[in-house]
């Protein structure tokens, strides 16, 4: 009667075990954008998006911050607007340009592990480096190094 119960004991330890560890495997390793070659490499050298013809703030400098996944596909997934400065309606164009990003592995990552990252849309920039890195820096986010 012993020998009956023990794989049933150790299909329900089974199921116990990786009960705890699914939840931490689910989550993507977070990467940095100035670390993310060393996982994945944007392959698109431009970016389709739908931009709106009217909105709050769109012909204003800014940027939004957009935070994804990108999947084992090279695809990005689960893109999110974090933050938008100053306020306006181009978040949706940052979620939108984004979204169609594509990557291949980079050498190192030929398994393809999906991480999690950041990215900085700028919107009608300066051209002069120190008010544009102004601007950026309004849109960094914790967590993320710029």
């Amino acid at each position: 009667m012993k020998t009956s119960f023990r794989p049933l004991r150790q299909g329900l330890l089974l199921a116990l075990a990786l009960g705890f560890v699914a939840p931490v495997l689910a989550h993507a390793r977070k990467v940095d954008q100035k670390d993310l070659y060393r996982y994945w490499i944007l392959l698109n050298t431009k970016v389709q998006m739908d931009a709106p013809n009217s909105g709050l703030n769109l012909d204003k400098p800014g940027c939004a911050a957009v935070t994804y996944t990108i999947g084992s596909d090279g695809v990005p997934m689960d893109v999110k607007v974090v933050k938008v400065v100053p306020r306006s309606d181009l978040g949706p164009v940052a979620r939108s340009a984004v979204s169609n990003f594509r990557y291949g592995p980079s050498l190192s990552n030929r398994i393809g592990e999906p991480v999690a990252t950041s990215y900085i849309v700028p919107f009608n920039a300066p051209e002069d480096p120190a008010q544009r890195q102004k601007l950026m820096d309004a849109c960094q986010l914790p967590g993320f190094a710029p």
